[in-house]
């Protein structure tokens, strides 16, 4: 074959094609093994149902770091026929790189097939000045390549935007996610490994409080020393922090664990990152268990339930906000909460259930003969997202009908309606008016800010 530029052959077609660099070395080059090894990698069962925003992986070569990127993987399974679109993160290893580039090519090869570069994407972030097409930058990295067979794996027709990421700022990559951000049926994967050539106890000791910054967006924790893809990792989670977004952890390793030596490690971890926050069914029995028992508490010694740590899953200890409502026989008999993140989301729930069963100034306090008729269902809510708006119009088409819950101010005047409220206030137009009564705010007045958010509903 004739190589026409580093990283490009011609096929049969005239097509561009950027072969595999890394087949043999990093991952099997024979189909039928590498098509057996992945999918070992990804046996294991997803944590949750839901299907994430964006992926963390690493990359280095499978008998490294597979494992770890397989519990990541694992969680597209149930929406292989729905993401058809992929954008795809990693960092330069081979060449200095100012910005972002894409391949010269229109296919990506590896030895499980070819995946067509998205064109239609590629014009769309080419529009932005930290993005050029870089054939050298592509040639020989690996962090783009071994996420291919997993895709290939996991998916089924998809197309994909491949993008090495140089010196860029954290901007740089939000305004990629900001153009792409109403694609449809899309996926970000972000290839980064973590901690570098450090002995096995430093660093676990690195990684775990590298994943605690990025399970709490704590940006400035993240660097080239935490993180080799810290670029883009900085950027994702820039962008998935201000929308709201929840960060999991899968799976925290280091070469030590897997396939090293354990006097110089590099560290692994996988990701997943939600629109909502997710919780397994037993978190949600624990929550549901403990707004009952905080009722259960008032009736008896006047106090929501204290806090046992030990009885909760850790996941039910991080911070968050959440409102409790209280129905009899389907009509409301308490809701009290917050929209302002707390400490600990099993804290809040303990107080907003009592608060909701004895200071919801609209009832009467809760009696014990009522206590067996209650039925407690949580909102666990995501982190308000400012909205940016000049009229009326402009406020509603900023929010997505039964999905978003909505703040709305005026001065000192402020109030919320959770997403379940569109239950009965249907239409955006009406929704608004009555959140304005709420508010004590006119209804021909518009907000002087607004916030939307999204809820996990627990009952």
């Amino acid at each position: 074959m004739n190589i026409t530029d580093p990283d490009i052959r011609l096929g049969a077609l005239r097509a561009k094609v950027r072969f595999p660099a890394v087949a043999g070395m990093f991952y099997p080059e024979e189909p039928r093994e590498l098509a057996r090894v992945v999918a070992g990698f990804t046996a294991a069962a997803a944590k949750f149902a839901a299907q994430p925003r964006i992926l963390v992986v690493p990359h280095a070569g499978y008998i490294y770091s597979g494992a770890v990127a397989g519990r990541a993987y694992a969680c597209l399974k149930k929406h292989s026929g729905t993401i058809r679109k992929v954008v795809l993160f990693g960092p330069a290893h081979r060449v200095y790189l100012n910005g972002l580039a894409l391949p010269d090519a229109d296919l990506l090869a590896t030895p499980l097939g070819e995946i067509p570069v998205d064109k239609s994407m590629a014009k769309q972030v080419l529009q932005l000045p930290q993005v050029s097409i870089n054939a050298e930058a592509h040639a020989q990295e690996h962090s783009l390549e071994v996420q291919l067979p997993f895709l290939q794996t996991v998916l089924e027709d998809f197309s994909i935007l491949p993008l090495v990421v140089g010196m860029a700022s954290i901007r740089d990559i939000t305004e990629i996610f900001e153009r792409l951000r109403h694609e449809k049926h899309l996926l970000i994967v972000i290839s980064s490994d973590l901690s570098h050539y450090h002995g096995y106890k430093e660093a676990q000791r690195m990684d775990t409080a590298t994943s605690a910054a990025i399970r709490s967006f704590n940006l400035d924790a993240i660097g080239p020393d935490q993180a080799c893809g810290f670029v883009g990792l900085r950027g994702g989670l820039q962008f998935a922090h201000s929308n709201g977004m929840w960060v999991v952890e899968l799976d925290l390793r280091n070469s030590g664990d897997t396939a090293g030596p354990q006097d110089r490690v590099v560290g692994y971890g996988a990701f997943a990152v939600y629109a909502d926050r997710q919780f397994t069914e037993l978190q949600k029995c624990q929550l549901l268990a403990l707004a009952r028992a905080s009722i259960v508490e008032g009736l008896t010694n006047s106090r929501p339930v204290p806090i046992n740590p030990d009885d909760l899953d850790p996941a039910l200890l991080e911070s968050g906000a959440a409102f409790v409502t209280l129905k009899i026989k389907g009509q409301l008999r308490g809701c009290i909460g917050t929209t302002q993140v707390e400490e600990c989301l099993a804290r809040c729930v303990a107080m907003n259930a009592y608060n909701a069963a004895f200071r919801d100034p609209r009832f009467e306090p809760l009696s014990a003969d009522e206590l067996p008729q209650i039925d407690i269902s949580i909102s666990v809510l995501t982190k308000p997202a400012p909205l940016q708006f000049s009229s009326e119009t402009e406020l509603l088409e900023s929010i997505e009908p039964g999905i978003d819950g909505l703040i709305i101010e005026s001065g000192a005047h402020r109030a919320t309606f959770l997403p379940e409220v569109w239950d009965s206030l249907p239409m955006p137009g009406d929704f608004l008016k009555h959140l304005k009564i709420k508010a004590g705010i006119s209804p021909s007045i518009l907000p002087d800010k607004a916030w939307r958010y999204h809820a996990v509903h627990i009952e």
